[in-house]
Formats: structure tokens, C-alpha cells, sequence
């Protein structure tokens, strides 16, 4: 049986593993959506700046509803585009967001790489709330990885 420092016996085993390891995945999960969100807000700010655009038009909306009963409920407007690149291939593409008054049928400018069509957006170019929706996010998910490491060193200096 393992014994503490002060020659008390411990538990041992599966319980302290468990105290790493669920900070340790919730860590590595953090880390992993804060590459996600930062390579999005590179991608698209380099389409802003750099991107062909193209007439765009929307096929559809749709929202996306979580939560119920004893949580709060979030609906997430979504559009479905479709243009055509300059070389004549055309492109879908579903976006989150979004001008909320732009509806099926509706012509809209949509800004695209060369290179990555597929990456297009037809969100209007707004550099200061995507630095300051990408700096929120990823000062969360930094609050949650020194959160997980915290605990981490205390019930290690606990054990």
C-alpha cells in the first residue's frame, strides 16, 4: 500500500491518477480549442485582407437551439451560401452568424482564398470584434488551463 511522506498509508492507485488525469484531459482539451479559435481568427482575417470575393447567394437559415430545462437556451443562427470562384466552380459553404436580416434568396458579397474556397465567408470584415471575440475565448479557455494546473499542484501537495 502507498504511503504519504508522513508514513500515514494512502489510497493510492486509481484515485490519484484520477487527480492528474481529469486536469490533464481537460487541459489538453483547452489547449486544443484555443488553437482551433486562434487558427479561425487568423484564416479569417487573412480572407478580409487578402481573399477574391465573389457575388454570393443565400440558400437557406437556419438556427441551432441547445439547452432546455433547467439551463438556459442559446439559438445559433446559421446561413448557407453558394458562389461561384472565378475559375467557374461553385462552392457551399454553412456559416455561423451573420447578419441576422439576410435571408434565402438574398445576394451577398462573400470573400474567398484562392488557394482554400472552401474557407469562405461572407461575414462582413470586422478586425476589432474578431480580436476581441477570439481574446475573450482564448482568455476563458486560459483561466480554465491555470485552473486545471492549480488544482493539479495542490492535490499533488496534498497527497
Amino acid at each position: 500500500m502507498p504511503v504519504h511522506r508522513t508514513g500515514v498509508p494512502t489510497q493510492g492507485g486509481l484515485m490519484d491518477a484520477l487527480l492528474y488525469l481529469v486536469p490533464g484531459v481537460i487541459t489538453a482539451g483547452c489547449v486544443f480549442g484555443a488553437v482551433q479559435v486562434i487558427r479561425r481568427a487568423l484564416r479569417t482575417s487573412r480572407t478580409w485582407a487578402r481573399g477574391l470575393t465573389a457575388e454570393g447567394r443565400c440558400l437557406n437559415t437556419y438556427t441551432k437551439t441547445s439547452g432546455g430545462n433547467d439551463t438556459a437556451v442559446h439559438s445559433t443562427l446559421h446561413h448557407v451560401y453558394e458562389f461561384t470562384t472565378r475559375e467557374g466552380k461553385k462552392f457551399r459553404f454553412d456559416e455561423v452568424g451573420g447578419d441576422s436580416t439576410v435571408v434565402a434568396g438574398d445576394h451577398v458579397v462573400v470573400r474567398y482564398l484562392a488557394e482554400r474556397p472552401q474557407w469562405a465567408t461572407a461575414l462582413r470584415p470586422a478586425r476589432g470584434r474578431l480580436i476581441l471575440g477570439t481574446g475573450v475565448l482564448v482568455a476563458f479557455l486560459g483561466v480554465m488551463i491555470v485552473g486545471c494546473v492549480l488544482f493539479a499542484v495542490t492535490a499533488h501537495s496534498a497527497v
